[in-house]
């Protein structure tokens, strides 16, 4: 999952965003405002992290111009402010949730997680086709078949929560590459083809396939939630 991070203070940013690379998020994190705003516009992200006390422009207005411009993208927003009318303006304006610092970050994933699988229409924590189940609360994968739970590197988790969230669907090079490296992070030319690979090897050939010259699929299956 894409992550914009909306954060003024550098100490926090740099937490959270260590914090959810460590969750296998890739992050990307600006702190105002306008520069907000020119990268949701230039970048599809599957949640936005909005402060409200960002400076030259108030986080709300930035809520306000993101759903103005029919973004729907989720939000949540993370900030100091706890009084109730902030809140209220918080989610009246867009907002997916509302979450007040100081926070745990056991929370504001569990918090994350909740947004993300309302947008996508996931009634479950877990994501699963019948076949492969995988669970973003632990970060386990089980094959039907097969005795134990599989562990997965933080890439080749990212690249098969990518496929499974959207299982059904083709995705290419292009949409994994968006999905799993943020800003500044060097991507191989074959990163995500060994990846694949990789992946293959661990929970079957057959789990993932392969559309030449367009991408690769997760089959849907009659299970999916």
């Amino acid at each position: 999952m894409r992550i914009l991070l909306v954060e003024d203070d550098r100490m926090i940013a740099d937490a959270v965003s260590a914090n959810l690379q460590d969750s296998h998020y890739a992050v990307d994190w600006v702190n105002n405002g306008k520069t907000a705003e020119e990268a949701l516009m230039s970048q599809a992200y599957d949640l936005v992290l909005l402060d409200l006390g960002l400076p030259g422009q108030d986080g709300l207005k930035v809520l306000a111009h993101i759903r103005q411009n029919q973004n729907s993208t989720p939000v949540l927003i993370v900030t100091a402010r706890d009084d109730l009318e902030s809140r209220l303006s918080g989610l009246d304006g867009g907002a997916d949730d509302y979450i007040v610092k100081p926070f745990d970050m056991a929370e504001l994933q569990a918090r994350m997680r909740a947004v993300l699988r309302r947008h996508s229409g996931h009634s479950s924590p877990k994501l699963t086709n019948g076949t492969i189940t995988l669970d973003p609360t632990t970060y386990l994968v089980e094959v039907k078949g097969q005795a134990d739970a599989i562990t997965l590197s933080n890439k080749e988790f990212s690249v098969l929560q990518a496929l499974m969230t959207r299982a059904g669907m083709i995705l290419s090079r292009a949409d994994l590459e968006d999905k799993i490296y943020a800003w500044g992070e060097e991507v191989e030319s074959n990163a995500i083809d060994f990846l694949i690979h990789s992946l293959r090897k661990k929970i079957g050939k057959e789990q993932i396939k392969n559309v030449r010259g367009v991408g690769w699929m997760i089959p849907k299956g009659e299970h999916n939630v």
